[in-house]
């Protein structure tokens, strides 16, 4: 670049900082200068700032944008004072069940930010175990939407069948390989910045070796708290998630492979404590300077890019109607009791309790409700309600130990093929409408039925525990299933 166009850029990145700045409380400042100085202690003192390469991840989330906003200013704070700054990785995982919004949301915040044209920022994506530059008009891929619709349901049918279900599982071991990978990507990173919360760190460990233990690994156990032992356990996961479920020739490998490097050098920088202020004090920042937009409801209940509110609920209702013998409505009005419970508990404004009991409770437009929620399941994982029903049953795992109750309870007419169903399972010749009602109904190939069906559900009591609805590990709180299945709250990139 000429001298012309480095003092023309260099005078827009000192106006983005001004303004990013003027969104800041006195508070945040003092916690960038913070920042700032836990950044230079980590490279080895400001004189080594220059070489020192941060990865922050990005979902789209509130959180993940205002901590986004805050490494920025503190890039951009450094190149005033100093002769070089740190590089910057800005990195957003592709999966299935990802709101659009979420993708509009980076995009808008990388403008703002002005990160896309400022050759200290590395912006890149990964879809389907590839890392590319970031596009937010690209849809995921469809080989990288069958992957992960299949991956979600192997491990989901890997568990007791009155056991919760965990959609996110397949989120949560996507994640760590693509935490272990992104860092290693390119001649690495030498730390990657966290603001998540310990509570939500703990979420998501307890959540990673939940879905590892799934999936058939079985982790070393890493006492130290929070995300403490993080780096280890992705080392130890490597991409051996879902090693169970395929041969080598169906799961693709991480590309371009020539360019990760073979060990981690990277470190953790936790932030969480940095981040200063409620949620209302930042809605300036996020909104007017970032252009965040989002379902202010979602935004404070679950915040889960990977199963919508919508969604969640439905899935309360199937579960409700088919396996618990009651109704819809039933399943989707304790969805809704316990959304409050979790509410008034974090003590959100009466109003946003209010649009939920409009939302979920309304029996009006209860019916519209489940028709939009199941299009969006549909769109969203590629799964009907038949294959829905199907996996809140479980029936494969085991030798297909429930398979019969499945079939009395949704498909009677099938019980008179139960022996066949069977033989397909183990391997055996069948008949070809036997072959295709299976596919149909569960939306998996029978091979990997087959694998299902020499494999024995996740026991509940070897399952990671999860919290209460209060937050608390200590608090008993009588809901008969943990309300972080019921909202899909977790923890990375909040």
């Amino acid at each position: 670049m000429t001298n012309i166009h480095d003092q023309a850029m260099n005078y827009v990145y000192q106006q983005v900082l001004q303004r990013l700045l003027s969104f800041f409380s006195r508070a945040e400042r003092t916690a960038l200068q913070l920042l700032i100085q836990r950044l230079a202690v980590a490279a080895g003192g400001m004189e080594h700032i220059g070489e020192f390469k941060v990865l922050a991840i990005q979902t789209g989330s509130r959180d993940s944008c205002y901590t986004l906003a805050l490494l920025r200013a503190a890039q951009l704070t450094i190149a005033t004072r100093a002769p070089a700054t740190f590089r910057l990785r800005v990195a957003t995982l592709r999966l299935n069940g990802s709101n659009p919004t979420a993708l509009e949301n980076i995009h808008r915040s990388y403008n703002a930010l002005f990160v896309y044209d400022d050759p200290r920022v590395e912006v890149l994506m990964v879809d389907n175990r590839e890392v590319l530059p970031f596009d937010h008009t690209a849809p995921i891929s469809p080989a990288g939407r069958d992957c992960h619709r299949t991956n979600l349901l192997m491990l989901g049918h890997r568990r007791a069948w009155d056991g919760p279900l965990e959609l996110w599982d397949d989120g949560y071991l996507a994640t760590g390989e693509f935490y272990g990978y992104i860092t290693r990507w390119n001649r690495g990173v030498d730390a990657m910045v966290s603001s998540d919360t310990p509570r939500q760190q703990k979420l998501f460990i307890e959540g990673l070796k939940r879905a590892a233990a799934k999936g058939g690994l079985e982790l070393s156990n890493h006492p130290e708290p929070g995300y403490a032992g993080l780096f280890a356990l992705l080392d130890e996961l490597g991409s051996a998630g879902y090693q169970r479920f395929y041969t080598e020739d169906r799961e693709e490998s991480w590309r371009p492979a020539e360019q990760f490097e073979t060990c981690r050098r990277a470190t953790l920088i936790d932030i969480h404590d940095m981040l200063v202020g409620n949620l209302e004090e930042r809605w300036p920042l996020l909104t007017e300077f970032l252009g965040f937009q989002a379902d202010e409801l979602a935004a404070q209940l679950s915040d889960n890019e990977y199963v919508s509110l919508p969604v969640s609920a439905h899935l309360r209702g199937l579960r409700s109607s088919f396996v618990q013998g009651r109704t819809y409505e039933s399943g989707v009005a304790e969805y809704l009791q316990r959304a409050l419970v979790m509410m008034r508990r974090k003590q959100l404004p009466e109003r946003l309790c209010e649009q939920a009991v409009e939302a979920f409770g309304n029996p009006a437009t209860l019916a519209e409700l489940r028709t939009r929620a199941a299009a969006e399941a549909h769109r969203s994982f590629g799964l009907n309600e038949a294959q829905w029903v199907c996996l809140l049953f479980a029936p494969f795992v085991g030798k297909a130990a429930t398979l019969e109750r499945f079939l009395r309870q949704c498909h009677p007419g099938m019980l008179v093929a139960l022996p066949e169903l069977h033989r397909a399972m183990q391997g055996q010749p069948v008949a070809e409408q036997i072959v295709q009602w299976m596919v149909d109904v569960s939306g998996l190939p029978v091979g990997l039925i087959g694998k299902l069906y020499r494999t024995g559900p996740l026991p509940l009591n070897e399952t990671v525990p999860v919290e209460s609805a209060s937050g608390d590990p200590d608090v008993e709180v009588d809901t008969g299933e943990d309300d972080t299945s019921m909202t899909g709250e977790w923890s990375a990139g909040r």
